[in-house]
């Protein structure tokens, strides 16, 4: 018989889900969610990129990442251009709404990050990055 409250796939689902509902109350007046906010991480880090290649870095599928670009660009933080290297694809690339926004919103990723992990100590901390690393690849 499995104890289910021990399980590896029922902690983390547990995890994630405190994790989002730190991330609901931080970003609470924002209206983003956890997975548009890491896609306008992304965008931070390099503006401009495809919609395959957002799809690709956030191991989102594509037609949930369509949706999600459909949100941010309602929202004014994105824009789709057509890409000069390929007319079949766009490139998603912020707006000065989106772009204004960096400071502010990673310094309350980083809050919500810091109340997620606070039980952790520095050590356990990087461990479990490397662990969700490798169960991740």
């Amino acid at each position: 018989m499995i104890d289910i409250g021990k399980s590896v796939g029922f902690l983390l689902a547990k995890a994630y889900q405190k994790g989002c509902a730190i991330f609901k109350e931080e970003f609470e007046g924002h209206d983003l969610t956890p997975q548009q906010f890491g896609l306008l991480a992304f965008l931070w880090q390099e503006d401009g990129l495809s919609q395959a290649e957002l799809s690709t870095r956030s191991q989102i599928d594509r037609t949930t990442m369509g949706g999600l670009i459909d949100r941010l660009e309602k929202e004014g933080l994105v824009n789709r251009l057509a890409d000069p290297d390929d007319r079949r694809a766009y490139r998603i690339c912020l707006t000065g709404k989106g772009k204004s926004l960096e400071d502010e919103l990673c310094a309350i990723a980083v809050r919500s990050q810091s109340r997620f992990t606070a039980a952790l100590t520095e050590d356990e901390l990087e461990t479990l990055k490397e662990l969700l690393q490798k169960l991740r690849s």
